[in-house]
């Protein structure tokens, strides 16, 4: 079973039974806010990509693309080498080089915003740099009524459980309903993590777990 856009929207609506022109209104709401939600939970190899860029000398910024959603590593070419910048919080970097103006070889990185990273320490020089990252694709509802993509063909339970979730939360209808629906939705996501995450076939370093330490 996969869903196009016009396939869900109309499964959503005989599951709540409600055609009411505001309910309708935000049916493409409810399906944004699941794949939102699928995707920053669930790590899929699928969403993954990576880029080139360029550190520059004494700029402490690198800026994300457009459609970034989560690192997974940056690496920097050091003599033919790429070593790996270790992923920290953000006032671990301002605490490590309190004076920006410090330079050396970049050790870590952080999210500054939602378009930019920190390194740490500012680089002494330029650098080249790697990034591979989660990418947050196309919305099923940014196509036509015949659209699927890759969420609604192959996490079609996640996308169906989730969007009845946003749809009951909305209506603020059922408690058991609503209980229900959550309870499966979860239940679909650890499906789909265990599918993209291969827990039970590839050890952690063959599987280039992500690359980061956890957050002090």
């Amino acid at each position: 079973m996969s869903f196009t856009f016009a396939t869900l929207k109309t499964a959503i609506q005989d599951y709540t039974q409600n055609t009411e022109t505001t309910f309708v209104n935000n049916l493409s709401r409810f399906i944004i806010n699941t794949e939102e939600r699928i995707l920053k939970e669930c790590q899929l190899e699928v969403f993954r990509k990576n880029v080139t860029g360029s550190l520059t000398s004494s700029n402490k910024f690198l800026t994300k693309p457009s459609d970034y959603l989560s690192s997974f590593s940056l690496s920097i070419v050091v003599s033919s080498e790429n070593k790996f910048l270790l992923y920290k919080h953000p006032t671990f970097l301002q605490d490590y080089n309190a004076n920006a103006s410090t330079t050396g070889e970049p050790l870590y990185y952080a999210d500054f915003d939602e378009t930019t990273f920190l390194v740490s320490p500012t680089p002494d020089s330029g650098y080249s740099a790697e990034l591979h990252y989660f990418f947050r694709p196309n919305s099923l509802t940014a196509g036509a009524d015949g659209g699927t993509t890759w969420l609604s063909t192959n996490a079609e339970l996640s996308m169906l459980y989730g969007s009845l979730v946003e749809a009951y939360t909305f209506m603020k209808g059922e408690a058991d309903l609503l209980q229900l629906y959550q309870a499966r939705f979860q239940e679909s996501l650890t499906y789909l993590k265990n599918l993209g995450e291969g827990r039970n076939t590839r050890d952690e370093y063959r599987y280039d777990k992500v690359r980061r330490e956890p957050i002090a």
